[in-house]
């Protein structure tokens, strides 16, 4: 299971290049609103020990001493990134955080992205999409298309609503990230009719500006998952591509 201090790296992203990262949930435990049964930080009932969040300033003093000490070193950043252990947005002071990582970018490392990696459970919330929409890569998640089916793969907590989250992101006017999930496991298929032809529907519906689909790369909480070679997703995804999406895929 991966656990990551507040702010770790830079490592190097297959998706995003030379990556900060900045963890915004307990550096020792893992907090989510979804369960996935791909996370490579492993199941929730297994990252109990630490529920402390860092604060604002933490993120801040944290991130600034980071930035700093990689300018000392010319150390590239091509993005800096809220990932780490669990849904970022849960953490109350989010809409704060956002807003002093992007005074610290522009002071230190002024040409690179800054990326939010969402489960999208939260962008309904005015406050959180508002922060959202001041970032470059705002990347949200929607690995299936409808709550059945996002059951089977997310687990997510009670409450959530797939449709609920499509009208969420309809705010972004397409000028957004979408990521996707693609596996296979006993009872869920990325590229069954019922989830690949809901998905890109709901694709063609949000008209994100690029779409980024991948595969299990790390050890997963659940056994037995099987991955997808990089050109069975092209081939699932053709249809998109010739529609005029770009899709970036990731093996």
């Amino acid at each position: 299971m991966i656990r990551e201090e507040v702010v770790f790296g830079p490592i190097r992203s297959r998706r995003l290049g030379s990556s900060l990262g900045i963890n915004l949930l307990p550096e020792k435990g893992k907090l989510c609103n979804f369960d996935c049964i791909y996370c490579e930080c492993g199941w929730n009932k297994d990252g109990r020990e630490d529920a402390k969040l860092p604060t604002a300033e933490e993120v801040r003093k944290a991130l600034e001493t980071k930035l700093q000490e990689c300018q000392s070193n010319q150390i590239a950043i091509d993005s800096i990134t809220f990932s780490g252990d669990g849904e970022p947005t849960i953490n109350p002071e989010f809409p704060q955080i956002i807003d002093d990582t992007i005074r610290l970018r522009d002071q230190y490392y002024p040409d690179s992205k800054i990326t939010v990696l969402s489960n999208a459970t939260r962008a309904h919330r005015p406050e959180i999409f508002a922060a959202l929409c001041k970032v470059d890569n705002p990347t949200m998640k929607i690995d299936a298309p409808t709550n059945a089916l996002v059951e089977k793969i997310n687990h997510p907590a009670p409450g959530y609503d797939v449709n609920r989250v499509v009208e969420a992101l309809k705010q972004f006017d397409g000028d957004f990230i979408l990521q996707t999930m693609f596996l296979k496991s006993k009872d869920f298929d990325s590229s069954s009719p019922e989830v690949l032809n809901g998905w890109m529907d709901i694709v063609r519906t949000l008209k994100p500006r690029e779409i980024m689909v991948y595969t299990i790369d790390r050890p997963t909480p659940e056994e037995g998952l099987q991955k997808f070679t990089v050109d069975e997703m092209h081939q699932l995804v053709q249809p998109l591509t010739e529609e005029g999406f770009v899709i970036q895929i990731k093996g």
